[in-house]
């Protein structure tokens, strides 16, 4: 009898684990491809806080948003 309630709990910390990997998996290829923000946004940020948004500014913020995605 305890071999299957081991086998039942083995099997469920498995499709756990599984689950979370691939959950993980897909998040991070949605956020490669669909990044959180834009040089739109990043602009509209910027002026909403008094800032005038150059794009040689924008371009280094976007960069270095880039570089920490990674």
């Amino acid at each position: 009898m305890w071999q299957i309630w081991l086998t039942g709990f083995l099997a469920l910390l498995a499709g756990v684990a599984l689950g979370f990997f691939i959950a993980r998996k897909y998040m991070m290829n949605y956020l490669k491809k669909n990044p959180p923000i834009n040089e739109q946004m990043l602009k509209m940020m910027m002026m909403q806080m008094g800032m005038k948004p150059s794009q040689k500014k924008i371009n280094q913020m976007m960069s270095a948003m880039n570089k920490q995605m990674k």
